[in-house]
């Protein structure tokens, strides 16, 4: 099967063109060999490392689909193979929100400084 189509009916992706796109920068690894071309076949046993939003994705091709089912069904078609992602208030997550003060409202000059030198410590 063509590397877009499974990545597309795998539901990594949203649609096919995002794939291909992907696939055609050469951010796909198969196999731990680079990939630039959509059309790359891909079949059960491939190791597909990409990435996708802020994460690196590494997952175990099990099987081929026909379709692109429900999400249930196409989480059967691999094996995430990457360690679980640390959720909660890591202060090095520039996801995390922002930390409020107690006060309401805006916050004061003097909190805009410790929120921009906590900021500075956790960039570094």
């Amino acid at each position: 099967m063509r590397a877009d189509k499974w990545l597309w009916h795998a539901r990594f992706f949203k649609t096919r063109g995002l794939a291909t796109k992907l696939i055609a920068a050469g951010h796909l690894r198969v196999n731990a060999t680079k990939v630039a071309k959509p059309s790359f076949s891909v079949g059960a046993g491939d190791v597909l490392t990409f990435p996708q939003g802020r994460l690196v994705r590494v997952v175990r091709i099990l099987s081929l689909s026909t379709r692109r089912g429900p999400a249930p069904e196409a989480q059967m078609l691999y094996d995430d193979l990457d360690p679980p992602q640390p959720r909660g208030d890591d202060v090095s997550d520039p996801t995390a929100p922002a930390i409020r003060s107690d006060r309401k409202g805006r916050p004061t000059k003097k909190d805009r400084r410790s929120l921009d030198l906590s900021r500075r410590r956790s960039l570094e």
